[in-house]
């Protein structure tokens, strides 16, 4: 498995990902003109010298290098905000209350807001089904904390994910059945896909703007507000486990949860190393070491970043060499000697560390020296 920037030759690949993807998935769309100019911006991104974040989106997807198929997708969109707002609902409580009457209540509200303006946001993280095996999906999430590690200066210093809300088989949902049934008269599917194809217009002219008092809401709606589709459940997991929370605010159409953390606060962000590999065969006297648990080893690059998995890296004594199987170098498209980065996959934990671990540290903690709670 291969992570490498989206090229123009994904573009069929990528149409058929946003096709069974289903609802909801609004950053990729079925829709060939969309997903070619998307693919060009992303292009483009990655080509760009970048002293703060703009309107870059970062698109890598996830290749098996024994048929060339791409097995799934992951994104980066540097700075929401640029080009239009990025609207949710606050969940929240307020509290009617008369001193004179002795009367006190407690009530949810739904309040739309644009709170999120300016920060990064990761998204557009899908495996295909026929490859999800081991360590696909962790490597698609968390390869973007280390090119977050690599390149701080294209990014904010929050990042958030707006993770998919709830819906049926049929891309109902019952959040939205309820807007529609008292705000705005449209399929869910059309909505998203509006969304998805950058008209937000709609949002201002007809959803609501004063707050929505929950108690009004049908059950089905009011039940799924901050919950996820269960089979995002995974990838939330997956995010909590990095560091990130929900603080209550809430996807527009399927009231799914938005999370957030700090840049510099994330586990893998944290974690990832710089380091000297030098390549070896297996058999070869150098490839000798301290052996790592599966860690990601990427190039330095942003153009031609490249990314793998692997249980064969070996970190010499001095912790600043990994010694890498000459395949790696071939995948990655290095020579002997070439800077790269290392993050441990299997536990992101959580760290007190600002600088990035030291390849010899990240050594000892995969083989429980030091164990960060999960």
């Amino acid at each position: 498995m291969i992570i490498r920037p989206v090229a123009a030759t994904d573009l069929d690949t990528l149409y058929h990902i946003a096709e069974e993807s289903g609802p909801g998935f609004t950053s990729l769309m079925p829709d060939r003109d969309a997903l070619a100019r998307k693919i060009d911006h992303s292009r483009a991104s990655f080509c760009r010298q970048i002293d703060a974040p703009g309107d870059e989106h970062y698109l890598f997807v996830l290749e098996d290098e024994a048929t060339g198929a791409i097995m799934g997708t992951t994104g980066i969109e540097a700075r929401t905000g640029h080009t239009r707002p990025l609207h949710h609902f606050h969940h929240n409580t307020v509290i009617h209350h008369s001193r004179d009457l002795g009367l006190r209540r407690e009530m949810e509200t739904l309040t739309r807001c644009s709170h999120y303006n300016g920060h990064t946001e990761i998204c557009s993280l899908y495996l295909r089904p026929e490859y999800r095996r081991a360590n696909a999906g962790k490597l698609l999430s968390r390869v973007r904390f280390l090119f977050m590690a690599q390149h701080p200066e294209r990014f904010a210093n929050k990042v958030i994910a707006e993770m998919r809300g709830v819906s049926d088989r049929a891309g109902q949902s019952p959040f939205w059945n309820w807007l529609r049934q008292h705000f705005v008269d449209m399929e869910f599917t059309s909505a998203t896909h509006l969304v998805g194809s950058g008209y937000t217009d709609f949002i201002e002219e007809l959803m609501p703007a004063a707050p929505l008092y929950t108690h009004l809401m049908s059950d089905e709606a009011r039940a799924v507000i901050g919950k996820v589709h269960p089979h995002t459940r995974p990838a939330l997991k997956m995010l909590e486990t990095e560091g990130f929370r929900h603080r209550g605010f809430v996807d527009l159409f399927d009231a799914g949860p938005t999370v957030e953390c700090g840049l510099g606060d994330i586990a893998s962000v944290r974690r990832s190393a710089q380091c000297t590999a030098r390549l070896a065969g297996i058999d070869s006297p150098r490839h000798q070491g301290q052996a790592t648990e599966p860690v990601i080893v990427a190039t330095g690059g942003a153009e031609d970043f490249r990314a793998t998995v692997t249980d064969q890296a070996r970190i010499e004594p001095e912790g600043s060499t990994v010694i890498l199987p000459a395949h790696i170098g071939e995948q990655l498209d290095i020579r002997d000697p070439a800077g790269v980065w290392l993050l441990p996959l299997n536990r992101a934990g959580t760290s007190t560390r600002r600088q990035p671990a030291h390849p010899a540290t990240i050594v000892a903690e995969e083989h429980g020296e030091r164990h960060y709670a999960h």
